[in-house]
């Protein structure tokens, strides 16, 4: 499986309603898209849970590359750069995902932690798999997913939820506006 992101950082008076009525009127177009086991279609408005910036920033689930390739080279992501920009796509390969039902999914967040050079990867990986269980298993927590990225070496560790998380510790804390499934 490979998770990915990409984020677009809007102007610090942008009108987040603009992201909020795209999300609600593009978001199910994703719905049923080949070998994706989910979309999570996020924002987060500056000020708010802590957010530095305006963000729109989506979070994939793939379940084959081929996927993502064929989202990237698509219609979709073509209109999609026509209205934001650019962006930097971020991919991980995935360690450990907890899946249950996404549909009342209402916050996410993100963390991105530095993997040091010569780290013992398979130890971090085996620490990465019980951390992502043990937070699976807690109240309102409906994914969870933990990636590493070996060109940069990075570590994603990200959760949806049905509730406000309690904990703001987290790197990023998003609005789900949509999760598209298979």
């Amino acid at each position: 499986m490979i998770a990915m992101q990409y984020s677009f950082t809007l102007p610090a008076d942008y009108d987040m309603t603009i992201v909020d009525r795209r999300i609600g009127d593009k978001g199910s177009m994703m719905d049923g898209f080949p070998n994706l086991r989910f979309k999570a279609y996020l924002s987060a408005s500056k000020g708010e849970f802590g957010s530095r910036e305006n963000l729109y920033a989506p979070f994939y689930l793939w379940e084959r590359p081929d996927g993502a390739s064929n989202f990237l080279t698509g219609p979709g992501f073509q209109g999609l750069t026509q209205s934001f920009g650019w962006p930097q796509v971020i991919h991980w390969l995935v360690w450990n995902a907890e899946i249950a039902d996404l549909r009342a999914a209402k916050f996410a967040s993100r963390d991105i932690l530095p993997i040091p050079a010569y780290a013992p990867l398979a130890e971090i990986r085996k620490q990465e798999v019980t951390r992502s269980n043990a937070e699976a298993a807690e109240r309102g927590v409906l994914a969870t997913i933990s990636a590493f990225e070996p060109s940069g070496w990075s570590l994603v560790r990200f959760t949806l939820y049905r509730d406000m998380p309690l904990i703001f510790n987290k790197d990023q804390i998003y609005r789900v506006g949509h999760v598209s499934l298979p």
